[in-house]
């Protein structure tokens, strides 16, 4: 028997109420926050889970401008689709805060069973118009039905085979005027079809999602260059002490050495002067490359002021800190060394001091300290040099070649 038109208008609305209820939980989860991992995972388990958009699976694709590659940033299904829904449906009978949404992230990071996250994190594709319909999503900027067996030809057989899927949907992040991104949804496991009431909600969502990720790319971006020195492209003096901070408070916890080398560049105002800040500045540059260069990474570089840069080494002892400082200290007096601009004894040379926790210092302000003053100790023994701290410091300098 044919719904009367009065009960089809009403089940309509009821519809269309669910899915405005459910673009709006969704715009609401995403904006409580604006680091972009988390974002992402709002998003795919939104499209996984059946309180959300119900897609078996849901995997999504990044744009590298730098590389021209969509590279494949996340994917949740199909064991993380059941703890998605139980996520959404705990969300909209409001039994979780946003805040508890978000921190279920930390979960779903620390998931060894993920295998679909970890096969979509090791996608990448060079956008070229012969590289498949995930391709010619962000080249076309449009949406991309493979529903049909004649549509599958088209799909890059690499995709095909690592992903698995046989019929599923992309459609394209877009942020303002650009493509940012596309997402890949399918329903693999229960063969359901997606309909184009499922692909109308899925290309609303996508806007949202798109701007989302564009402003969480922009804050990231605006935070990593307040901390970032405009010259060198190090970190900067504040990020070197929230830097510094934390890591004394991790090696107090796990027990493990620090060290500190605070660097100067000697005959630098000579340098300037003569030279002129353009080349001074072009010096600097090349120092920093070396040292981000030779870093280990987990170790912090900085410049802490003017021609002074700094290292904290985590889990390093004061004499594998001194091994460290000197060789950087041999290559930067090779790296000017043929500057025949300059007499030899004023081209630039650098000298290190080192002090380390425990056993010079235990706070953040006593270790910069006792790190310049070896530093001071250094540039009064001849330049070029390596010091350690300690309460005599002339009697702890090295010099080689």
């Amino acid at each position: 028997m044919e719904k009367d038109p009065e009960f089809k208008l009403k089940e309509e609305l009821k519809k269309l109420e669910w899915e405005f209820s459910m673009l709006f939980e969704i715009s609401n989860a995403m904006r409580t926050t604006l680091k972009l991992d988390q974002i992402l995972y709002i998003i795919l388990t939104a499209l996984t889970s059946h309180e959300g958009l119900g897609f078996n699976r849901a995997m999504l694709f990044l744009v590298n401008e730098k590389e021209s590659v969509l590279e494949g940033i996340m994917g949740i299904g199909p064991h993380t689709a059941e703890e998605a829904g139980k996520i959404w449906h705990a969300l909209s009978e409001s039994k979780m805060t946003l805040e508890d949404f978000i921190s279920s992230y930390d979960t779903f990071k620390k998931d060894p069973d993920s295998m679909l996250n970890q096969i979509v994190k090791g996608i990448k594709i060079p956008l070229r118009e012969d590289m498949g319909i995930l391709a010619l999503t962000i080249l076309e900027g449009m949406t991309f039905e493979i529903t049909t067996q004649e549509a599958r030809k088209s799909v890059d057989p690499v995709i095909q085979r690592n992903l698995n899927t046989d019929f599923f949907v992309t459609v394209p992040l877009k942020a303002k005027d650009k493509v940012v991104g596309a997402i890949l949804v399918d329903n693999v496991f229960n063969k359901k079809p997606i309909t184009k009431s499922a692909i109308k909600m899925l290309t609303m969502f996508a806007s949202h999602a798109g701007l989302a990720i564009e402003n969480s790319r922009l804050y990231e971006e605006t935070v990593y260059l307040s901390n970032t020195d405009w010259l060198t492209k190090l970190w900067n003096y504040g990020k070197f002490h929230q830097h510094l901070s934390y890591e004394i408070s991790r090696a107090k916890i796990h027990k493990t050495p620090l060290s500190l080398i605070m660097i100067d560049v000697d005959n630098f105002k000579h340098y300037n002067d003569t030279l002129g800040h353009t080349k001074g500045d072009d010096a600097l540059r090349k120092l920093a490359a070396v040292l981000k260069a030779k870093s280990r990474k987990n170790d912090t570089a900085a410049r802490y002021g003017g021609e002074e840069f700094g290292v904290i080494m985590p889990s390093t002892s004061k004499e594998n800190a001194r091994a460290f400082a000197e060789r950087l200290r041999m290559e930067i007096e090779a790296l000017f060394a043929d500057d025949e601009a300059l007499e030899p004894a004023y081209r630039l040379t650098i000298s290190c001091g080192i002090a380390s926790y425990p056993g010079d210092a235990e706070s953040e302000g006593d270790l910069i300290s006792r790190a310049d003053t070896a530093l001071y100790g250094a540039k009064h023994s001849g330049k070029n040099n390596t010091c350690l701290y300690s309460k005599d410091v002339k009697g702890n300098t090295s010099k080689r070649g």
